[in-house]
């Protein structure tokens, strides 16, 4: 998205639309603009593909605000995430294309149009009290240009839920397994598919489960091969990753 940013710029200098000058007061920011409270990486999507996302959570309603006012001069699209009602309504009126979807606590302006990676991303959850940290994984492939399917609610208690829905599994490119209590979810799709599966543990469960340790140390000691784990309610991390990989998936099918 930066890197057409700047082709613009350079076709205006070619075209004599504006002149050198002007052209360096555009690009002066970059790569990144130092705010004071913040710096701001304007490259980032030059370097990883995707641009920089705003984690709300612990700054300031005002620091959000500055980021979010100075990333429109952009043009680009933006996410927040860990966003909370607060936020949304101190924001709502800076753009009108803000979309808040409470229960993913995530912010989406988006500005241009992403191209879809022909690939799918598959987010399958244990129970529907995941469905928060996987809704936080959807917004965030979505944003960055993947098909995302839901598979939610197949869980190892009615293990005959997921069987059913195999096909959804096979057809994936990436699969994201979001579930608490013992995170058994991850193995068992993970001795199913010959797909890399990405792990989610949350915080959902009993005392026993410490508020997530429990799925997140099962997750890790997985028998099934091929499953990455994030850390614990990451659903963003999952995404981003997910994203990454269906993005070399699609540069290799170009080649």
């Amino acid at each position: 998205m930066e890197l057409k940013y700047i082709e613009n710029i350079l076709q205006k200098v070619k075209s004599g639309s504006i002149n050198v000058e002007e052209a360096m007061n555009h690009l002066k920011n970059l790569p990144f603009e130092d705010m004071g409270y913040a710096k701001i990486d304007h490259h980032r999507s030059l370097r990883n593909g995707y641009p920089e996302v705003i984690y709300c959570e612990g700054k300031s309603i005002d620091h959000i605000y500055g980021i979010v006012e100075n990333m429109l001069k952009k043009d680009t699209n933006i996410l927040a995430t860990r966003a909370n009602e607060e936020i949304y309504q101190s924001l709502k009126n800076l753009t009108n294309d803000l979309v808040y979807n409470p229960l993913s606590k995530t912010l989406v302006i988006q500005r241009k149009k992403t191209q879809k990676y022909k690939g799918k991303i598959v987010i399958a959850t244990g129970g529907t009290s995941d469905i928060p940290v996987a809704e936080e994984a959807y917004v965030t492939a979505d944003i960055l240009g993947n098909q995302v399917q839901r598979l939610y609610d197949v869980g190892v208690a009615g293990i005959h839920r997921l069987l059913a829905n195999t096909d959804i599994l096979m057809n994936a490119n990436v699969i994201i397994a979001v579930a608490g209590m013992e995170g058994a979810l991850a193995s068992v799709i993970g001795g199913l598919v010959d797909k890399p599966v990405i792990a989610v543990p949350t915080s959902v469960g009993y005392g026993a489960h410490f508020n997530g340790l429990a799925p997140l140390l099962a997750m890790l000691n997985s028998c099934a091969s091929g499953i990455g784990v994030v850390n614990i309610d990451n659903g963003f991390g999952a995404a981003y990753l997910a994203s990454t990989i269906n993005r070399q998936i699609e540069l290799a099918r170009k080649e």
